[in-house]
């Protein structure tokens, strides 16, 4: 059991990654031809894989309590990103705001579809302010249903759609048995143009 939290505690991390990334890259404007070259051919960079996007346009909400914090892609950076590990595969939503001190990650096993309602994989939500402690909410194995929550991919890549839908799962700012978790909800409309 041990092993599966850590595996998908992995891949929220890295999809967390990825936004990061993703973040820095759109606040930076790189008018170096040779750096622009050398970036789209350097395989290590999970950026300009294949299934990976990043949304120009749209919102993701998160709403947690009674807070809703939205991600606008205009000013935010919010990606789409597919991993593969070993032979299974995952896709989510990572989103990081311009001024990085809000992120949010959704992951699901298997490949992104139009119709698609997936479960939850991992899910992490972190916030930070000046003069306020980091605050931190995680996917928890401690939920007595075991529903970790679903994503629902109502559209997926058609015509200027990236991605379009909702999802929910279960968050807790502690990984011991007795922490309480909060249902965590969402939407997300994102496009490519």
């Amino acid at each position: 059991m041990g092993n599966k939290i850590f595996t998908k505690f992995f891949i929220v991390f890295i999809l967390l990654l990825s936004g990061m990334i993703v973040s820095c890259q759109k606040d930076q404007v790189v008018n170096d031809e040779t750096a622009v070259n050398s970036a789209k051919t350097d395989s290590s960079l999970t950026l300009n894989a294949p299934g990976n996007y990043l949304a120009v346009k749209g919102t993701l909400k998160v709403t947690i309590l009674d807070s809703t914090y939205t991600f606008d892609a205009a000013k935010d950076s919010i990606a789409f990103i597919n991993v593969n590990s070993g032979n299974n595969q995952y896709f989510g939503i990572t989103a990081i705001n311009k001024e990085h001190d809000m992120s949010f990650g959704i992951s699901s096993a298997g490949k992104a579809l139009s119709n698609l309602t997936s479960t939850v994989a991992g899910s992490q939500f972190l916030l930070s302010h000046d003069k306020m402690p980091n605050i931190e909410y995680a996917l928890t194995k401690y939920i007595n249903t075991q529903d970790f929550g679903k994503i629902n991919i109502t559209s997926f890549k058609t015509d200027s759609t990236l991605a379009k839908g909702t999802f929910y799962t279960f968050l807790a700012k502690d990984a011991k048995p007795n922490a309480p978790f909060y249902k965590v909800k969402g939407t997300f409309s994102l496009q490519l143009k």
